[in-house]
């Protein structure tokens, strides 16, 4: 196979985003029927049509839609190493991207980019979605970097690393009325409702064993997967939360939560997942290496 001619691609790459082969031709500033002609030298040497005129507009064929999710990786690739390579003292602000699993601790995030945020020369842009997306994104390097409370799993064909970056206990936390003058963690386990992450938490599972080990008997009266939901939920009085301390940490200040007992042998671990890259972000340095725990009690 003849090699990839890339200003083809980047003529396909412009006529995909706009979705009209005329807006595309006037950006690209060249005739319109030599956009469409190389266009289709394109789609000669791909083997495949990669557009369907719906109306007047272009829509990606199947593939297409490879051909485009290539596209973005290679251009975005091209202008990552344009910016590693001639990033120098007084240059534009750097652009730090990071993804965060959507229901993870705000305040965990906050912990993690606090030392970017304040500074003048770093633009930190931080994008949410399912862990399966984010990785998505960090592989066509849309992202630097994605936070996740479980590491994913990955085999030789996987290109990424997980850093564990902390590691916080889990407690058992409420008001004050509904903790009264406390207990041991078996009476308040087995006598109040608990508000619990959902079983697809690293949380949830080490909660389950505790109990089982302990012989007891629960009564759930929530299970929710969004940390800030689950904040709220405990606030409102609904049962004991089962949660670590940092997503709560404000209610723990102002005492309008209280913390009753730590959980033994249960905690959260906080993986930041990167790319292995010749050229890494040079404000991931910062954040993640050396490693060090990092402290989110401020």
């Amino acid at each position: 196979m003849a090699a990839l001619n890339y200003n083809h691609l980047r003529y396909f790459w412009a006529v995909a985003r706009e979705g009209n082969l005329t807006r595309a031709a006037e950006k690209l500033l060249i005739a319109q029927s030599a956009l469409s002609t190389q266009i289709k030298k394109l789609e000669g040497q791909l083997g495949h049509d990669l557009f369907e005129r719906r109306g007047r507009q272009l829509q990606l064929t199947e593939a297409g839609r490879i051909a485009f999710d290539h596209a973005e990786a290679i251009f975005a690739t091209g202008g990552d190493l344009l910016a590693t390579l001639k990033q120098r003292p007084g240059a534009q602000r750097a652009i730090l991207r990071v993804g965060a699993l959507a229901t993870l601790s705000r305040n965990f995030q906050i912990g993690f980019l606090r030392p970017l945020l304040a500074r003048q020369d770093i633009e930190v842009i931080v994008r949410s979605g399912t862990t399966g997306f984010l990785l998505q994104c960090l592989e066509s390097h849309r992202l630097d970097v994605v936070l996740v409370n479980v590491a994913p799993a990955r085999d030789a064909a996987t290109p990424w690393v997980s850093h564990a970056i902390a590691e916080q206990p889990v407690s058992l936390i409420g008001t004050p009325q509904r903790i009264g003058r406390g207990g041991t963690l078996k009476k308040l386990l087995t006598s109040q409702p608990l508000v619990l992450p959902t079983v697809e938490s690293s949380v949830r599972i080490g909660f389950d064993a505790l109990v089982e080990r302990m012989g007891l008997t629960v009564r759930v009266a929530a299970e929710i997967d969004d940390m800030a939901m689950l904040r709220l939920i405990a606030r409102e009085d609904i049962g004991l939360a089962v949660v670590p301390p940092i997503v709560v940490k404000d209610e723990l200040a102002s005492k309008r939560l209280v913390e009753a007992h730590q959980l033994p042998q249960l905690s959260e671990t906080f993986f930041a997942v990167t790319m292995k890259r010749r050229f890494p972000h040079p404000s991931l340095r910062e954040l993640i290496g050396p490693l060090h725990a990092l402290d989110l009690t401020e």
